[in-house]
C-alpha cells in the first residue's frame, strides 16, 4: 500500500469515527446527566415497594359492615341486612364497594332493587357532598312492578348510600354514563335525590311461643 492510499485510509477512518461520535453524543450527554443508583438507593425503592404491597394487603384483608336496604313486598316499605364488605380507605372505592353489594342481592327472603344482570360502571362524589352512581341499562328492568315498586328500587339505593357515608347527602343515579328522567316511568332522576326514611318498616316480631303443656296432660280435644 503507498503513503497516498494510506492516508486516505485513516481519512477515511477519521471521518467514520467523526460520525459515529456525532449520532451518539446525545445519548451519551443523557446518560452522564442521569445520577446513577446506588445499592442504597436500590435498597430504600424495595422496601418502600414492600411497604406499599404491604399497606395493599392489609387493606384488602380488613372489612366493614354496612345496612343494605332491600324492598319487602309484604311490608310494602325497605328493611335492612347487615353485610361486611371490603374496606377501602378511598370513599369512591368504599362507596362502590357497597353500591355493588347492593346489586348483587338479599341473602334473606327480601327482594332485589335491580336486576342481577346490572352493572356498577362508576361512582364519584362531588364536594358538595353528592353521590353519583352510574349503573348499566339493565337497572331499568326494575323487579318491582308499578309506582310503588320504583320508589322502593330507588330509595333502597339512595337510603344506603347515604345511611352508610355521612360525606354523602343527595344520590344522582345514572345509566350509561347519561342522565335519565326516570327508571320506570314514576319516579323523578332528573336531580339529586336525598335520603328518604319514611319507606323503613320494621321487621314483623316473630310469634311467642305458647307455653308448654306439663307431662302427662291431655291434648287438645280432636276436631
Amino acid at each position: 500500500m503507498s503513503r497516498r492510499e494510506a492516508n486516505l485510509l485513516t481519512a477515511l477512518l477519521l471521518f467514520l469515527l467523526g460520525l459515529t461520535l456525532a449520532f451518539t453524543a446525545p445519548r451519551w450527554a443523557r446518560s452522564l446527566r442521569e445520577p446513577m443508583a446506588s445499592p442504597e438507593d436500590d435498597q430504600q425503592a424495595g422496601t418502600a415497594g414492600e411497604g406499599v404491597r404491604a399497606d395493599n394487603e392489609s387493606e384488602a384483608q380488613r372489612s366493614i359492615s354496612v345496612k343494605l336496604y332491600f324492598p319487602d313486598a309484604e311490608a310494602g316499605g325497605l328493611l335492612y341486612e347487615d353485610r361486611e364488605v371490603s374496606f377501602s380507605s378511598d370513599l369512591q372505592r368504599q362507596l362502590r364497594n357497597v353500591v355493588e353489594e347492593l346489586v348483587k342481592g338479599p341473602r334473606t327472603g327480601l327482594l332485589p332493587p335491580f336486576a342481577p344482570e346490572t352493572r356498577v360502571l362508576e361512582v364519584f362524589v362531588t364536594a358538595r357532598g353528592v353521590a353519583y352512581v352510574d349503573l348499566s341499562k339493565e337497572a331499568e328492568a326494575l323487579p318491582g312492578a308499578g309506582s310503588q315498586g320504583e320508589l322502593l328500587s330507588v330509595y333502597a339505593l339512595v337510603n344506603t348510600v347515604v345511611a352508610n357515608f355521612p360525606a354523602v347527602k343527595r344520590v344522582q343515579i345514572l345509566i350509561e354514563d347519561k342522565p335519565v328522567a326516570t327508571l320506570g316511568g314514576h319516579v323523578d332522576l332528573s336531580r339529586p335525590l336525598p335520603p328518604d326514611m319514611t319507606f323503613l318498616v320494621q321487621p314483623s316480631p316473630s310469634p311467642a311461643p305458647g307455653p308448654l303443656a306439663p307431662a302427662g296432660a291431655p291434648g287438645p280435644p280432636p276436631s
